[in-house]
This record gives structure tokens, C-alpha cells and sequence, in this order.
């Protein structure tokens, strides 16, 4: 996905890529799980497809499946690579490394309950997607300030995307 700034700054953003917890279908939110075999072909498979953007700079999150997934794409380009707090996934609180579909049965009214929310969805002892919007859209706020014409690979998270195109 694209997003274009007033000031000619281009943000071209991606989920990292495939995780070893992402094929189990456990919720990672800030937790780490490390890039998958599956994960690793991925980041080979969007070499050229990157390379074709012609990118400034990397800005990515600070957890180890997106800086894995930024070092892997900046390999050969050698570029400005910046990481960002603001850009890690959801906390998913006490739901952070269940797995996805039990929890939907197991807790389901909970589970429910916050999904009605929109913005408000927040996990138990986590935090808000609004919260995630508001982190998120400053980190690129904050990246864009000062710049003109640039174009920038940004490396986040499922939830952080969401967030962004809902916002759209």
C-alpha cells in the first residue's frame, strides 16, 4: 500500500514477513517469534518487486520480525534504515500468544464483546487500535517532517496496517 504526504514523501508499507507463530496461528502482538523458513523465501520473492520502487529509506518497527524483515529487503540496497517503537504491533495483552481460533471459542464472549468496539478493540490488559492509529501516524508524521520527495519502505505489523487503511 501507498501513502502520499503533502510534501512528496511517498510511504510504501508491508507487513514483515512470515513468522514461525504466524503459521501456529498464535497472537504475537509485541512478542517475538523469528521469520519462518516459509518467511525467509518470502523476503527473497519481494527483492525485485522492492527494488523496482527506487526507496530512500527503510523505517520499520523495532521488533525482531520487522527489523529482520527490513535487513533482509536493505541487504543489497544499503540504505537508511531507522526503527520505531511506535510502529510495533498491538499489545494483545493476555491474549498475546494464543493461538487465534481457540481463543475465538474459549473466551468468545470477551472476544465478542471487544470486536463490536471498532477503534476501542482491546485485548485484556492491551491496548486500543485508536492507540495503534495515533502511535503509528505519528511515527510517520515524525519521518516526514523536513523531508521533501521521498520515498519510503516502511516494515510493520498486521494490526498497524489494519489501522492505517481503516483510517484511510
Amino acid at each position: 500500500m501507498a501513502i502520499n504526504s503533502d510534501q512528496g514523501i511517498q510511504f510504501f508499507v508491508m507487513r514483515h514477513a512470515a513468522t514461525v507463530w504466524n503459521h501456529a496461528g498464535r497472537i504475537q502482538g509485541q512478542a517475538d517469534s523469528p521469520l519462518s523458513p516459509a518467511g525467509q523465501r518470502q523476503i527473497q520473492a519481494w527483492q525485485t518487486p522492492i527494488a523496482l520502487l527506487k526507496l530512500d529509506e527503510i523505517l520499520c518497527s523495532d521488533l525482531g520480525r520487522a527489523l529482520a524483515t527490513a535487513r533482509g529487503h536493505n541487504r543489497d540496497a544499503d540504505l537508511p534504515l531507522t526503527s520505531d517503537p511506535r510502529l510495533r504491533e498491538q499489545d494483545w495483552g493476555r491474549w498475546t500468544g494464543r493461538v487465534h481460533r481457540r481463543l475465538k471459542n474459549e473466551d468468545a464472549a470477551t472476544y465478542a464483546r471487544q470486536t463490536k468496539r471498532g477503534w476501542q478493540f482491546r485485548p485484556p490488559a492491551g491496548e486500543s487500535q485508536l492507540q495503534v492509529l495515533e502511535r503509528a501516524l505519528a511515527a510517520l508524521a515524525d519521518i516526514a517532517a523536513g523531508l521533501i520527495k521521498r520515498r519510503i519502505l516502511v516494515v510493520a505489523h498486521e494490526g498497524v496496517l489494519k489501522c492505517l487503511v481503516y483510517h484511510l
